[in-house]
């Protein structure tokens, strides 16, 4: 589990491409390789990772080639930076809200605004995954979780602290870019419940009548 506080940025180092598979390399500062093993899991853009290898302060990961279609990590590049976050422990502060770190769909930036005191993306969003977003509702963002602001169609925003712009990658975020989506799980429960629920509900109703 995780709870959708990054704890920082990690530069991919090397990539070897293998047939339908990936290995990235990543640079992880030395905070977080603390009782770090291999097989522990590291989401990276809030996608769940295993480690596999470790040489110093390099670590390996593998990516299967659904996680290389199913999020934006397909499309990484020597140099690039992916929001890290270890694996929450029992007992750890949730200052975000709880993530598995399954990636459910990508989303698209179509609008950045930026002012003195504000930094605003919109995003476009594949329109199955519409009705599991809410104004005021969390969701994770490339691992962050953030809070939805306004929700228009398949289009929603999100408002980011400075903080958030330090610590995480985006801030680089420009139109045009995909970014990985988990919908938070008790939403999409809630959702799913009701819409299998109503129309039975709705059935008995009629019949009563």
């Amino acid at each position: 589990m995780f709870t959708g506080i990054v704890q920082g940025t990690a530069e991919i180092v090397s990539i070897i491409e293998k047939e339908n598979f990936r290995t990235h390399r990543v640079r992880l500062p030395n905070d977080a390789l603390k009782g770090l093993a291999p097989g522990a899991s590291v989401a990276h853009n809030g996608c769940c990772l295993t480690v596999t290898q470790i040489d110093g302060d390099l670590v390996d990961f593998d990516l299967m080639q659904e996680t290389l279609r199913a999020t934006n990590l397909g499309e990484v590049i020597v140099g690039d930076h992916v929001n890290y976050e270890r694996a929450a422990r029992f007992g750890d502060e949730i200052g975000g809200h709880a993530m598995s770190g399954h990636i459910l769909c990508t989303a698209e930036v179509i609008k950045v605004t930026t002012s003195p005191n504000n930094h605003n993306v919109r995003f476009k969003l594949p329109s199955a995954w519409r009705k599991y977003i809410f104004t005021k509702g969390y969701i994770g963002i490339d691992g962050i979780s953030l809070t939805i602001g306004e929700v228009e169609g398949d289009e929603f925003d999100v408002n980011l602290i400075p903080e958030t712009l330090e610590r995480t990658n985006i801030g680089s975020r420009e139109v045009g870019d995909r970014i990985n989506i988990e919908i938070d799980p008790q939403t999409q429960a809630i959702v799913d419940t009701v819409e299998r629920v109503l129309p039975d509900m709705y059935q008995r109703m009629s019949q009563q009548d």
